[in-house]
């Protein structure tokens, strides 16, 4: 109010979205989010909040659908799964839904555990996965815990046969460049795909011009997070345009009333429109698998640009 903002967008930890679209709906502010995926941000009844991407919901029907369709396809066998998550709002949220999948689905859940989002040690983690030996390891972690995760699980020798991860840190730019062919073979959800260029020719028109940023010295491709940011910032400047208003309520207005065809977007979606909660019923998930130090689309096996590398090759054969 300070600042007279007639809009609010931000932020990527659902944490703190959680607390700063709080304060919007009791000030009566649209608060637009398009990076934060923890699916109870849109189950609080709230008349102000909006999110354009997938929560975590989507994103695991998504890791469960494939693993009953590999299981089909490749005649994989899977029983067990195991779980291993961050303590913030984003990792006990994906948690929760991954354990209630897999009953659903019927896996049993052989081992489930959290840990401290900060923490600078993942020996006693590894060790419990490792002797658990699930056949699907679901991580839920951000950049910092899913490097530290890899580089204790090499040294810990644990390799399991599948790895499906929660994005967040398994899609950071950084995390391939730092860890290379350690990390070969890691699959994790998306709600982007660079490779889909072909098919939506759109993506790479804004690749070319995202690289030319002036804070993207490096000309690096745009990558998950700032395709998100990119797709929630245009749909609310059209929700504003619409309104033809900087008022709150007409924003809010025109935000219940999107309607963006998919042609229009650089994402993987039908399209963007909101329903009672907010959330955009638009949405896909897509998952991605690295190889050869990219990130290729294998899921679904429609819209997939490689075939699924499986099972996860053993330490000694990384070179």
């Amino acid at each position: 109010t300070q600042e007279k903002v007639h809009a609010l967008f931000g932020a990527y930890f659902s944490s703190v979205t959680a607390t700063a679209s709080q304060v919007a709906e009791r000030y009566g502010m649209p608060y637009m989010n398009a990076e934060s995926s923890s699916p109870g941000l849109t189950e609080r009844g709230f008349k102000w909040f909006f999110r354009t991407s997938p929560h975590d919901g989507h994103f695991s029907v998504a890791m469960f659908d494939f693993m009953k369709d590999l299981e089909k396809r490749r005649g994989v066998k899977i029983k067990t799964l195991g779980i291993m998550h961050e303590d913030t709002l984003f990792g006990v949220d994906s948690a929760k839904v991954q354990e209630e999948l897999a009953k659903k689905y019927g896996y049993e859940v052989a081992v489930k555990m959290a840990y401290r989002a900060k923490t600078t040690n993942l020996d006693a983690e590894v060790g419990k996965l490792k002797a658990a030996n699930p056949d699907v390891f679901l991580p839920t972690s951000y950049t910092s815990d899913a490097i530290l995760f890899v580089k204790t699980a090499k040294n810990l020798d644990y390799n399991p046969k599948l790895l499906l991860a929660q994005n967040a840190g398994w899609t950071d730019p950084t995390f391939v460049t730092e860890l290379g062919r350690d990390v070969e073979g890691h699959i994790t959800r998306a709600p982007f795909a660079l490779d889909m260029a072909a098919k939506k020719p759109m993506i790479r028109q804004v690749n070319e011009a995202f690289k030319k940023l002036k804070d993207n010295p490096g000309g690096r491709d745009i990558s998950d997070v700032p395709a998100r940011a990119f797709t929630g910032f245009l749909t609310l400047a059209e929700a504003i345009s619409r309104a033809r208003s900087v008022n709150p309520e007409e924003i809010r207005k025109a935000l219940v009333a999107t309607n963006i065809p998919p042609d229009q977007l650089i994402m993987p979606w039908s399209g963007v429109k909101f329903d009672e909660k907010g959330q955009n019923t638009g949405v896909r998930a897509i998952l991605q698998q690295v190889q050869k130090g990219a990130y290729a689309t294998i899921y679904p096996f429609e819209l997939a640009s490689a075939d699924v590398g499986y099972p996860l090759q053993p330490w000694k054969d990384r070179k």
